[in-house]
């Protein structure tokens, strides 16, 4: 499993390298001045750090109490992904409807647009991720700490 630090750089760095690429793109589609969708992203990115933070330490437990590792499938990514996003999803629409002044409905096509785009980044992300910072198998861990 992943360490405390681990996880800080991941949803740290998660977040920052959404952020550069959702504020201009979302200000530019949804032709929403950049400071409004700057907001938006700011204050959405805070909680999806937070929530980034909490579902992967739930994810990973609950992977390693029923399958004895995490390393993560093409399959098991997806269900990560989209559970991630729904939850998000969830937590976001009220916010983005009072702060832009938007019905429910334009909240959630825009809720939804920015969920796919994070979609698929979470996705690839997260592939990138461990595979420049790979999960410590703690079984190939024990005999070096042994040594």
């Amino acid at each position: 499993m992943r360490k405390t630090a681990d996880r800080i750089r991941h949803a740290i760095s998660f977040e920052i390298i959404g952020l550069l690429i959702i504020t201009p793109a979302g200000a530019w589609i949804f032709n929403t001045p950049m400071h409004e969708i700057g907001v938006v992203a700011i204050v959405g990115a805070s909680i999806a750090t937070m929530w980034n933070y909490l579902f992967n330490l739930g994810f990973d437990r609950i992977m390693h109490r029923r399958l004895g590792h995490t390393r993560k499938t093409v399959r098991l990514r997806v269900l990560h992904a989209c559970l991630f996003e729904a939850g998000l999803l969830t937590v976001l629409l009220p916010f983005i409807a009072w702060y832009l002044g938007l019905t429910l409905w334009q909240a959630l096509i825009m809720d939804l647009s920015f969920a796919g785009f994070y979609l698929v980044y979470t996705f690839v992300f997260n592939w990138i991720y461990d595979v420049v910072f790979p999960i410590p198998d703690a079984r190939q861990a024990e005999p070096a700490q042994q040594g």
